[in-house]
């Protein structure tokens, strides 16, 4: 079911796509990438509908581990609504650093070297180097 969603949803955005100007490989137009990555995705979904007869039923699955999930869906609720008011560091710093010390229950240290270092470092890397504006929010962060 997953395998056939996925290729549903690449069908869509290929349609859609095709509906921009490609533009050529040197100079790209809107609908290049999203194409690109709609056939991706479409090849992608045509090998987990080709191998799915090999996996465990979804009747027996277990749901042990919902609890993360939740608190993974909370965090991405979380970062949608926070993203523009607080900015993108300090927002993925909180977000990183509730999932690892509350959810995954690592040390204060690891937690808060992590958080910092991912936040700090992706904004650096988007920001500064790939020049991809990312929202600082009231405190410049």
């Amino acid at each position: 079911m997953a395998g056939a969603a996925l290729a549903l949803f690449a069908l869509g955005v290929v349609w859609e796509s095709l509906k921009l100007p490609l533009g050529t490989f040197r100079e790209p137009g809107p609908g290049y990438m999203p194409l690109l990555l709609a056939l991706l995705l479409l090849g992608f979904g045509v090998l987990v509908v080709a191998g799915s007869g090999t996996g465990a039923r979804l009747a027996t699955l277990g749901w042990g581990e919902w609890r993360h999930a939740l608190a993974i869906l909370g965090s991405c609720l979380f970062a949608a609504l926070a993203l523009e008011r607080l900015g993108f560091r300090l927002t993925v710093l909180l977000i990183l650093l509730f999932l690892l010390k509350v959810v995954e229950r690592r040390s204060w240290l690891i937690s808060a070297a992590v958080a910092l270092v991912i936040a700090f470092g992706t904004f650096f890397l988007f920001n500064t180097v790939l020049r991809v504006l990312l929202p600082r929010g009231p405190f410049g962060f």
